[in-house]
């Protein structure tokens, strides 16, 4: 997502308007339950505005602007664990390769118990992640369960700075490849990449055909994909924008230069890809480059631009429609595949997209 300075506006309300609002304010402030505070209702009210508009626009405090901040750049000062809930706790799904968490042997399955001997609240994961983070050198203490290990396992680490990658990949076969997008950063590109020319090293002839996996990915920052788009194509449209201003409206065409040499394709999509995943898929898909399996795509055609606020706050405003190569919107819509594969068993999925790139027949199920 793009992210611009903005200014001051006058708010521009009527006199009649203004009267209105104020009226609200005074008697929330004089008789609702409980004492509310002009922040909060300051807070709300721009919340709602924004809410309004759309699914996808809402204001940032600071704390939320920050982790937008994070998710997209992919870099962050803490320990380096993923982290979910799961059966009333917050169980680490994997430490990142190289952090301390790693280096401490923090593994997955542990369940986090405390930090800095603080109970950890099961029902607020984000404040969890947040009570990990820190500056660079800063010290903290986790306390973790681990099957096996009649008492709690407490590890004092030192935080640094934390890169999480958005892409793996691994061979599937000789001479094919499968890289997996889990979210667009703005590494994600300079990440698939590398993976690439790994997977290329790995094979005597160089890959013969590259899996895309975009499943579940619900997108992330709009440049990302273009360069991913990019990376397999030699020329053509990528993806163009209209909006209302000057830099919400744009086009993406690609620069010569395909990093697989125009070898096979299949991309993986599901109802969880979305925005950036759907751009690529469309990109790649109208270009005739890859062949798209799985299932419809979700469908969200729009852009977010970020645009920081005074004293750390920012809002996520829809500013762009975005259009496929073909000039199609596919808000709503989603894009269809041009092979349907199972919904339920990813590894089954995975197994008929290697074959699709063996020019092997593929069972299709009906599409939905």
């Amino acid at each position: 997502m793009p992210t611009h300075p903005i200014e001051a506006q006058p708010p521009g309300l009527s006199p009649h308007d203004a009267r209105v609002l104020a009226e609200i304010l005074d008697r929330v402030k004089r008789e609702y339950i409980e004492p509310v505070s002009d922040r909060q209702l300051m807070d709300n009210a721009v919340r709602g505005m924004l809410a309004e508009l759309d699914p996808h626009s809402q204001y940032l405090d600071p704390r939320e602007y920050n982790e937008i901040r994070i998710s997209t750049s992919g870099t962050f000062t803490g320990i380096g664990l993923e982290v979910q809930t799961a059966d009333g706790n917050i169980i680490v799904v994997s430490p990142i390769e190289g952090t301390p968490a790693d280096r401490a042997d923090i593994r997955s399955g542990d369940t986090i118990l405390a930090i800095d001997g603080e109970a950890v609240d099961h029902r607020n994961i984000s404040q969890t992640i947040s009570r990990m983070r820190g500056p660079a050198g800063s010290p903290v203490r986790l306390t973790v369960a681990r099957e096996g290990q009649p008492e709690p396992l407490a590890f004092d680490l030192l935080r640094s700075a934390v890169e999480v990658h958005s892409v793996r990949s691994h061979l599937l076969d000789t001479g094919f490849g499968y890289a997996r997008i889990t979210r667009f950063t703005d590494t994600t590109a300079k990440d698939l990449r590398r993976a690439i020319v790994e997977l290329n090293g790995k094979t005597p002839d160089g890959l013969q055909g590259l899996v895309l996996d975009l499943r579940d990915n619900p997108g992330g920052v709009l440049e990302a994909a273009v360069e991913v788009a990019d990376t397999f194509l030699e020329q053509g449209l990528i993806v163009t924008a209209t909006g209302r201003t000057r830099d919400a409206t744009f086009r993406h065409e690609a620069v010569p230069g395909d990093l697989l040499d125009g070898a096979p394709m299949v991309v993986l999509v599901n109802g969880g890809s979305a925005s950036a995943s759907e751009i690529v898929a469309g990109a790649l898909q109208e270009n005739h480059r890859a062949t798209i399996a799985g299932t419809r795509t979700f469908g969200k055609g729009s852009v977010q631009t970020v645009m920081p606020l005074s004293e750390g706050s920012a809002i996520k405003l829809t500013t762009s429609r975005y259009l496929t190569p073909s000039g199609v919107s596919i808000q709503g819509l989603g894009i269809s595949p041009d092979v349907n594969l199972p919904v339920g068993d990813p590894g089954a999925a995975l197994l008929q997209a290697a074959q699709l790139l063996k020019n092997e027949p593929v069972l299709q199920t009906s599409a939905h």
